[in-house]
C-alpha cells in the first residue's frame, strides 16, 4: 500500500495538481475582457504593471493594508496558516528523504523542532479559523459546510503527519492517511477555492493594474484599502 500511494498514485495527484492549476490560469486569463478601455490600458501601460506590482507586495505582507491592519488577530492567524502550508510540506526532512528516493532531488530541511512548531502553528490557526467562522455573525452568514470542508482538507495532513511523525499507535495507518490527506488537497486545490496559492496573484495584480491605469498614474495612488 505505501509503494501504490507514494508511487502511481503520487503521480497521479501531482499531474492533476500542475495540470489543473495551468488550465485554471488560462481560463482565468482567457475570462479577462481585453477589448475594455484597450486605448487606456495601451497608453497607461507602466501605470499598471507598478499597480499590479504593489498591490501584490501590499497583500502579501502583514498589515500591509488598511483591512489587514483593521483586523490585527485575523491577519496574524491568516499569514500563520499560509506560511506553514507553504513552508513546512517542502523544507520537511521526511518529506525530502522520499523525494531523494523517489526523485533524486531534494531541497534544503527545515530542523525537526521547527517543523514540529510549524505543524502545530497550522492545527491552531485552522482552529482559530473554524471558530471565528462560528462566532461572528457577519462571517457565520457567508460560511456553509464547502468553507469547513476546505479547511479540513487543508488541515488533515498536518494532522495524521503530526501523528504519524510521532508514532502514535498505528503508526502505518496514520502515515498511509497522512499521504492519502495530501494527496487529497493536492487534487483538491485547481478544483476548488484552495486554487488561490495561484489566482490570488492574478486577481491581486489585475485590480492593482486596473486601479492604476484608471488613476492616470501613480501620484496619489494608495494601496493601503
Amino acid at each position: 500500500m505505501y509503494q501504490f500511494v507514494t508511487g502511481p498514485l503520487a503521480w497521479l495527484a501531482f499531474l492533476i495538481f500542475f495540470f489543473g492549476l495551468v488550465l485554471r490560469i488560462v481560463l482565468y486569463v482567457r475570462g479577462l475582457d481585453w477589448k475594455l478601455d484597450r486605448v487606456t490600458y495601451s497608453v497607461n501601460v507602466s501605470y499598471g504593471i507598478k499597480g499590479a506590482i504593489r498591490s501584490i507586495i501590499f497583500w502579501i505582507f502583514p498589515f500591509g493594508t488598511r483591512s489587514w491592519r483593521n483586523n490585527p488577530g485575523f491577519t496574524v492567524m491568516v499569514f500563520i496558516f499560509h506560511i506553514g502550508l507553504l513552508i513546512t510540506p517542502v523544507f520537511l526532512l521526511a518529506h525530502n528523504v522520499i523525494l531523494e528516493e523517489k526523485w533524486g532531488i531534494s531541497f534544503w530541511t527545515l530542523p525537526e523542532t521547527v517543523s514540529d512548531i510549524l505543524t502545530i502553528a497550522v492545527i491552531v490557526s485552522a482552529v482559530f479559523l473554524i471558530l471565528r467562522r462560528i462566532a461572528l455573525p457577519e462571517v457565520r452568514i457567508i460560511t456553509d459546510a464547502y468553507d469547513y470542508l476546505l479547511l479540513a482538507i487543508s488541515t488533515a495532513p498536518f494532522i495524521t503527519g503530526f501523528l504519524a511523525y510521532h508514532q502514535f499507535s498505528g503508526y502505518e495507518f496514520w502515515l498511509i492517511i497522512h499521504i492519502l490527506s495530501a494527496e487529497v488537497m493536492l487534487v483538491a486545490i485547481p478544483f476548488t477555492k484552495l486554487s488561490h496559492m495561484v489566482l490570488f496573484f492574478l486577481s491581486r495584480g489585475q485590480l492593482g493594474m486596473d486601479y492604476g491605469i484608471k488613476r492616470g498614474g501613480m501620484k496619489g495612488y494608495n494601496l493601503s484599502w
